[in-house]
């Protein structure tokens, strides 16, 4: 792919990520230091082009284009926010979606949607909230050492879930940003929720109650992740790579 001179957010960091995973470690590549980044709306209209909108117009619809349009104005406008503000209003943009199954949204057991595509089509299972969330948050300047995607089981609903746990420190008891319940609480008054483990672009780890737990070396959900990060390329920058 032609290199152009293009400001380096975590986002686009996401899109020169594919082929890069590997069974040991799931690597997100943020080359690019936030130095380079000259400001957000500057960053915004570096990667979101005019034919980034097209396409997801394209594909899903006018109305899609403009919901993107608005989730980009809010990563600008949270930019200058404190930390709660922007848990707090990311955390409350994603959970008005609505909550719908693979099976039923995608046609597929188990599917992974981009951020571009959960935010398309207004809905997505907790797959899809917590993947969103992540992202955003990263372009908010959180490090990535601070956000887990975690895998959990949701005691009450008896099934697997997927929740994103923000830590202080790396000790630290971590806060819950979930779409059932829709508080931001510490880990430890989330007591309907077991963990499994955890994972973000440096690695998987076991979970260990709602700790930092232990990182693993072996597989991890690598596949799901590599293929959402393809179909995000494509949309971002079409099938030709130039």
């Amino acid at each position: 792919m032609h290199q152009k001179k293009r400001s380096c957010s975590p986002f686009l960091a996401l899109l020169t990520a594919r082929g890069m995973l590997s069974a040991a470690r799931m690597v997100v590549i943020v080359g690019c230091t936030l130095l380079a980044i000259t400001s957000p709306i500057a960053q915004q209209k570096t990667v979101f082009t005019p034919q980034v909108y097209a396409r997801i117009g394209s594909l899903y619809g006018t109305e899609a284009s403009e919901n993107v349009a608005k989730w980009r104005q809010l990563v600008s406008e949270l930019q200058s926010e404190d930390l709660d503000e922007k848990l707090y209003e990311i955390n409350r943009f994603f959970n008005r979606f609505d909550f719908v199954d693979d099976l039923v949204h995608w046609q597929q057991k188990d599917y992974w949607a981009t951020p571009i595509e959960f935010i398309s089509t207004g809905a997505g299972d907790c797959e899809d909230y917590t993947i969103a969330k992540y992202f955003s948050l990263l372009e908010l300047g959180i490090p990535e050492q601070q956000l887990r995607l975690m895998y959990v089981t949701a005691l009450e609903l008896r099934q697997p879930h997927m929740v994103l746990a923000y830590y202080e420190t790396p000790t630290s008891i971590p806060l819950v940003l979930d779409n059932i319940n829709r508080r931001i609480l510490p880990a430890n008054k989330r007591r309907d929720l077991s963990p499994i483990y955890s994972f973000n672009g440096n690695g998987l780890w076991a979970a260990k109650a709602m700790g930092t737990g232990r990182k693993l070396r072996g597989s991890g959900p690598m596949k799901m992740w590599d293929d959402m990060v393809e179909r995000l390329d494509r949309v971002m920058y079409g099938d030709k790579q130039e």
